[in-house]
């Protein structure tokens, strides 16, 4: 699925919050790349995000056809 640009923040915004409260990546980082991205959570979850590993979905609303 193609997502948005507004949809890709909203999904990687919403990981990043995720891991800032303590959720355990879905990624595996080594000590080494933690620290060589500073324990960032934006830059984790974009990192998910390219490996195609959130577990977040979006669910978009069809519009009615007007007559």
């Amino acid at each position: 699925m193609e997502y948005t640009k507004y949809e890709h923040a909203r999904i990687i915004g919403a990981r990043a919050l995720q891991i800032s409260q303590g959720a355990p990546f879905m990624i595996k980082l080594s000590e080494k790349d933690l620290e060589k991205i500073g324990y960032n959570p934006i830059e984790i979850a974009k990192m998910e995000y390219k490996e195609d590993l959130i577990p977040i979905d979006i669910k978009r609303s069809i519009p009615e056809k007007k007559k």
